[in-house]
């Protein structure tokens, strides 16, 4: 290789992307805890939520003194090379919980409704649905 230096300190996903991972696996989470497991200062979580909040990939509510965090169906990635695909996918992947809930005839995102179920709605059902059915491709590859 020579006089070819390589970069080893670099990682797949952003550290948007890991908040809102680690978000999705405790929505109660406190912001320092989240900073623990990104590794990451809390001024730069915070600034982070912000920004998933802004641009509508998060929700804030109140529980009693804390936050909990609620992920936004239909999120698509921003980027133009995965546009139209849903960042649920992704997140049931890192999870490793299944997407949940799901939109009748839906064959892909023009059809999505971006803020459809962004309110929490009481009653059976609701409540832990945190993104649709068929994000991940694995999972639309697996349907009749």
């Amino acid at each position: 290789m020579g006089s070819m230096t390589r970069r080893q300190n670099w990682t797949f996903l952003t550290n948007h992307a890991r908040v809102l991972v680690t978000i999705a696996r405790d929505p109660a989470a406190r912001l320092r805890d989240v900073a623990l497991v990104c590794a990451l200062t809390e001024r730069t979580v915070q600034a982070i939520v912000a920004d998933l909040e802004t641009d509508g990939y998060l929700r804030r509510a109140r529980d009693g003194r804390r936050n909990r965090y609620e992920i936004s169906p239909g999120a698509m990635f921003r980027h133009p090379a995965e546009a139209g695909v849903e960042v649920a996918g992704l997140l049931a992947l890192l999870t490793g919980a299944p997407p949940s809930g799901g939109r009748e005839g839906s064959e892909g995102p023009e059809n999505a409704d971006a803020t459809a179920g962004f309110e929490p709605e009481p009653g059976p059902g609701g409540g832990d649905q945190a993104w649709p059915v068929g994000a991940a491709p694995a999972a639309r590859a697996s349907r009749p």
